[in-house]
């Protein structure tokens, strides 16, 4: 043995830690369905990351008299009863950071891209508490989402919870993908955090962010409907924790969790294995407190804490049109308003299908831009008029003259309100066209025209000198500016009638 393979193996003795060492051991008593019951633990915490011999991991669920529930984290495989568990003193963290933006990732924060490691800049813990009331401000800065129907309805503003609930395939999850492609414009990450989807469903999002979007700040959190039941569980959690952290640092982030019904239908699976007692439709007690303290960590902090923001746009699916059923009431009374889908406009061809009737936004012009608030104050209400005029209309036609007028103004409404996916509307965009429809411009425009229109105009929204300042900030809408965006769409107006035959 040479002289420094031995200065090598005396430095290694030296710096070896000599004396006991303490492990707490226990076993497993029971195992079913993705859940374990461990016993020999009694200082397991809740939350706390437990080994089994197999090298499969799980977490403290709940606490029993005399064992513990764990949900695994890993395959079960290996794992029976009499199987020896370790505690690793541990709670549940994820990685957070800068390198998760552009990555898709389980909710253990391990790569699911194939791109190699992830070198966190910090570890947080899934379970974090939400902000103090004095730790927060006033939500006053949009959230723009590109979507007229949305921004110009039922603003959202960073640091709110927006509900986005409806019956299956009706756009709800479109909505949301449409908001993140938006940031491409702004400042804000977006972190899409997929529960229970299929793997189609979610490589169609992904796909779409990547093709429309700004990928390089968004952040895929993926637990399918293949994954551990205690991987579906958490993954709002740690989805949660990876956009406080740009929160925290003083960014802003926006949150998608597609969807919360699944993650309920999870946590009813697993509160049930663990023989908890089950309440109103078969859920436990403790479900309100599970989504409640998952959202009310969004929030928008003071200036002392740095002024950054956490927006949610939790998705929710009902059937046959019950918003009155157990998870939605309890979503829609801790959001912060909701944007409800309807089945019938969506098989009517209204794109995206948002009832106004039903929708809400409870903050709304507190946070819209100050000229989308002043030519946006009476659509709702035309539009609402509009719907209720056409039903009657069914049943013969309005003579009076105003009546046909209000129809046509309705009919436009909601053609402007009518967007394809991945084709969002700068906020001067939206100004231009409510306020040319508030001016009458667009009466004499065919319905047919009104896409070609918004494609025609955002260009010369973007060349016009006079817009510079308010395309950097529409926050006021004098009459130079009115006038200048009246002007811009009546040549868009003029070039589209122009080409058509």
């Amino acid at each position: 043995m040479s002289d420094s393979d031995l200065d090598t193996l005396k430095a290694r003795v030296a710096g070896a830690t000599l004396g006991p060492e303490a492990e707490e051991i226990g076993t497993v008593t029971h195992i079913a369905d993705g859940l374990a019951d461990v016993a020999g633990l009694p200082d397991a915490e809740l939350g706390e990351i437990l080994t089994f011999a197999s090298g499969a991991r799980g977490f403290v669920l709940s606490l029993a008299v005399d064992s513990v529930q764990t949900a695994f984290l890993d395959s079960m495989e290996g794992v029976e009863a009499g199987s020896i568990v370790r505690r690793t003193g541990q709670l549940l963290s994820v990685p957070v950071g800068k390198g998760l933006l552009g990555r898709v990732v389980d909710p253990l924060g391990r790569p699911l891209d194939g791109l190699g490691p992830i070198t966190p800049e910090a570890i947080y813990e899934t379970e974090r508490p939400a902000p103090e009331i004095i730790e927060r401000d006033y939500v006053a800065e949009p959230v723009e989402t590109g979507l007229l129907v949305v921004d110009a309805l039922f603003a959202v503003g960073r640091g709110q919870r927006e509900l986005i609930i409806g019956e299956r395939q009706t756009g709800k999850t479109s909505i949301a993908v449409d908001a993140i492609v938006n940031q491409k414009r702004s400042d804000i990450i977006s972190v899409y955090v997929a529960i229970g989807q299929r793997t189609t469903a979610v490589r169609r999002v992904i796909e779409a962010v990547r093709a429309k979007g700004a990928f390089e700040r968004t952040i895929f959190v993926v637990a399918p409907a293949t994954a551990e039941p205690g991987l579906r569980w958490l993954a709002p959690f740690a989805a949660t924790s990876m956009a406080e952290y740009v929160r925290d640092t003083g960014g802003h982030a926006l949150i998608v969790y597609d969807d919360l019904t699944k993650h309920a239908a999870v946590h009813r699976e697993l509160a049930l294995l663990s023989r908890q007692p089950p309440g109103r439709e078969a859920y436990p007690g403790d479900i309100f407190y599970l989504h409640s303290r998952l959202l009310e960590r969004s929030a928008k902090l003071s200036k002392a804490k740095g002024s950054g923001s956490l927006t949610a746009l939790p998705i929710a699916e009902i059937e046959a049109g019950n918003l009155s059923a157990y998870i939605p009431t309890n979503l829609i009374s801790i959001a912060d308003g909701q944007i409800v889908t309807s089945a019938a406009l969506f098989a009517g061809n209204q794109r995206p299908a948002v009832d106004i009737g039903l929708s809400v936004s409870r903050v709304g012009g507190k946070a819209q831009w100050g000229a989308l608030k002043a030519v946006s104050g009476r659509i709702r209400l035309d539009y609402a008029q509009y719907l209720e005029m056409k039903m009657f209309s069914r049943f013969g036609g309005f003579g009076d003259a105003a009546m046909k007028a209000r129809l046509a103004r309705g009919e436009r409404i909601g053609a402007l309100l009518n967007q394809p996916r991945f084709e969002p509307l700068s906020t001067p965009a939206q100004v231009a066209l409510l306020a040319a429809l508030d001016a009458g411009l667009l009466d004499a425009v065919a319905i047919a025209d009104l896409a070609a229109l918004k494609a025609a105009l955002e260009p010369l929204i973007a060349a016009e000198p006079k817009l510079a300042d308010f395309r950097a900030m529409p926050a006021k809408l004098d009459d130079d500016t009115r006038a200048a965006l009246i002007a811009c769409a009546r040549s868009a107006i003029a070039r589209i009638q122009g080409s058509t035959p």
